[in-house]
């Protein structure tokens, strides 16, 4: 598999933007770009046996974490991480959009037990 470096340019829209789609671009990682309008979320989830880190652009809002929903504000400029197998939801609660770009990539570890 070649490993070659990639650049991307984000449009200059506020539609979801796919950004690392795997192969041949990564070994396993995914990215994208997120545009949240006033109200909206990007619905509860778990990246199950992926970490996650999101790159807040613009705006703000709320991130729901973990099974007790663990409120935490987010703002422009903010970087979160999100460990793998942990429940996540992020809420836009101001009026400008909230943009972020999320990379997940694959960890090397045993599911919970349950």
């Amino acid at each position: 598999m070649e490993n070659t470096p990639l650049l991307l340019t984000l449009k200059d829209n506020d539609e979801y933007q796919p950004l690392l789609e795997g192969k041949p671009a990564t070994q396993g990682m995914r990215s994208g770009r997120v545009v949240l309008k006033k109200g909206e979320n990007c619905g509860e989830h778990s990246t199950g046996a992926h970490e996650e880190q999101l790159v807040f652009l613009s705006g703000s809002g709320t991130a729901f974490l973990g099974n007790e929903k663990k409120e935490s504000k987010v703002n422009k400029g903010n970087i979160l991480y999100i460990p793998p197998f942990t429940l996540h939801d992020i809420h836009n609660t101001a009026s400008e959009l909230l943009t972020y770009i999320y990379c997940v990539a694959p960890v090397a570890i045993d599911e919970p037990q349950k």
